[in-house]
């Protein structure tokens, strides 16, 4: 399977509509993003039952300030709407394939109470903070 080009237009659809999507934020200008884009093609091309996407930093600055990437490329995985992976620096082969392997194998229900609970407590700590 090819890459699909997320833009901020594109980007909701895409990544809701879907319950596994890796991107990998990149510029042309980047050499390391050039020596990881045929990883991630290939990478593409072994899970066709994944989304595989990229985000040019440059057309879209937006969606790069949203997830507030400071350095390129970085890859980050998103299921079910949960970002479960974001790591900046081109992969190995055999690394992005652990990651894939790592981020197949998540108990989301349980990945979804820690979000949860985490949310939870920030706004108690805002809470306190606003009283103190």
């Amino acid at each position: 399977m090819s890459t699909v080009e997320l833009t901020k237009e594109n980007f909701d659809e895409i990544v809701s509509g879907n319950d596994f999507v890796l991107i990998d934020f990149w510029a042309e200008w980047c050499g390391p993003c050039k020596q990881f884009g045929p990883v991630f093609e290939r990478s593409s091309d072994k899970h066709d039952d994944l989304i595989f996407a990229k985000v040019d930093t440059e057309a879209q600055p937006e969606l790069a300030s949203a997830f507030q990437i400071q350095s390129i490329p970085t890859l980050m995985i998103v299921r079910e709407n949960i970002a479960v992976f974001a790591q900046p620096g081109a992969l190995p082969e055999a690394a992005l394939e652990d990651v894939i392997g790592q981020a197949r194998g998540l108990d989301m229900d349980e990945v979804r109470s820690s979000v949860t609970e985490a949310q939870e407590q920030e706004q108690a700590e805002q809470g306190q903070q606003a009283q103190g």
